[in-house]
């Protein structure tokens, strides 16, 4: 039969039991809680902004930029705007100019700019913008072949149908011709991959109107 004193120390227990079995719920619907508003502002996704996402050259246009595989050289860019009529709402499309050439001394292999590669800093916090890749003599995904000149190539970005900007910024990233780790049981041959940022390249776009080209 327990004493007087056992039971006095079992409650004792138990209420010390109780108090911190209240505190570690209240912890965890904290923790549940900072999550959910975590997850509704953004998530713990990084806001890259206006850095592209670390410390980069920045030059203006027109400039060169070597970045891994591909050699562009930017000349100029376009906000095209298409008005809106009776039947279709009003459009706009960035347009980026550049001269683009297959440096790929790695593989020597011919291949298409990916649309990762260069992308519009909108700035103020925003995601990074893709391009849709290179168009080449009027073809999207022109395969530019290493060894032969440059390519006259330009590059789209979807834009508001009001976006206005005296200057622009795009950022040029750099595939990296690494292997992946063989200790995950990944081939350790290296190939072009895992893209970081090279470069920023400003530009002053001229606005044209699509009507005017027609």
């Amino acid at each position: 039969m327990e004493s007087l004193d056992d039971v006095i120390d079992d409650l004792i227990a138990d209420r010390v039991i109780r108090r911190h079995r209240r505190i570690w719920l209240i912890v965890i619907a904290a923790v549940v809680v900072l999550a959910l508003l975590v997850l509704a502002t953004g998530g713990w996704k990084e806001k890259t902004g206006r850095s592209v996402p670390t410390l980069v050259a920045t030059v203006d246009a027109p400039a060169t930029v070597t970045a891994g595989r591909w050699e562009y050289s930017f000349s100029k860019a376009e906000i095209v705007r298409e008005p809106k009529t009776e039947y279709s709402a009003a459009k706009a499309e960035l347009l980026v100019y550049f001269e683009l050439r297959n440096i790929d001394t790695e593989d020597k292999k011919s291949g298409y700019l990916n649309g990762d590669l260069v992308r519009l800093v909108p700035g103020g916090g925003k995601d990074l913008v893709k391009s849709n890749g290179a168009t080449c003599r009027n073809e999207i995904g022109w395969v530019i072949v290493y060894g032969l000149p440059s390519e006259s190539c330009f590059t789209k970005f979807e834009i508001e149908p009001d976006f206005s900007a005296d200057q622009i910024e795009v950022g040029i990233l750099a595939e990296q011709y690494i292997s992946d780790n063989g200790l995950l049981g990944a081939d350790e041959d290296p190939y072009w991959h895992s893209p970081e940022a090279a470069a920023v390249v400003r530009l002053k776009p001229t606005v044209v109107i699509k009507d005017e080209e027609n």
